[in-house]
């Protein structure tokens, strides 16, 4: 892939992960603040540590992708403890690192990173890796909605609990 190749998709795929984003945030928020203990079964990780799993990786990815090196997610703020307060840092702290990488050069989006030597792929490459994640484990959160209590919001349209078509 050429430099400007690299340049053009990274800016395409940023479009693609600021609605990803959107729809994360809304599915943070949806998980009841009163059943974060809540797991499907024992070898599920509980409905809290899901929340922080998905904010802190997502960020850790992006935060990667800017210095050139992963590393540990972020700790949780002791301020932010309710989903509604996840999904809030989640939002400042993506759209804030999706900005930085907005502003990558052709040569920044193509070079090649090392994911904890794993996997070695130009950064833009892992804009897509990170969409992935977030796809993946909102999927298993929208999963712990319902059972916990709680309304699942629209993702890639319409819910059950969401839905501007059903019959009033």
């Amino acid at each position: 892939m050429t430099a400007e190749q690299a340049k053009f998709l990274l800016d395409h795929n940023l479009g693609i992960l600021r609605q990803e984003i959107a729809t994360t945030a809304k599915v943070l928020a949806a998980a009841p603040n009163a059943n974060l203990d809540y797991r499907p079964s024992e070898r599920c990780m509980p409905a809290g540590k899901l929340l922080w799993h998905i904010a802190s990786a997502d960020v850790m990815f992006l935060q990667g992708i800017l210095s050139g090196a992963f590393g540990k997610g972020p700790e949780k703020p002791e301020t932010v403890t309710t989903p509604e307060e996840i999904s809030a840092w989640y939002l400042t702290n993506m759209n804030a690192a999706i900005e930085k990488i907005a502003a990558f050069t052709p040569e920044e989006a193509v070079r090649t990173l090392d994911f904890f030597g794993i996997s070695q792929m130009p950064a833009v490459d892992f804009v897509g890796f990170a969409m992935g994640h977030t796809i993946h484990h909102r999927g298993q959160l929208s999963s712990y909605i319902r059972p916990m209590g709680g309304k699942v919001p629209s993702i890639y349209g319409p819910s059950a609990d969401d839905n501007p078509f059903a019959a009033a």
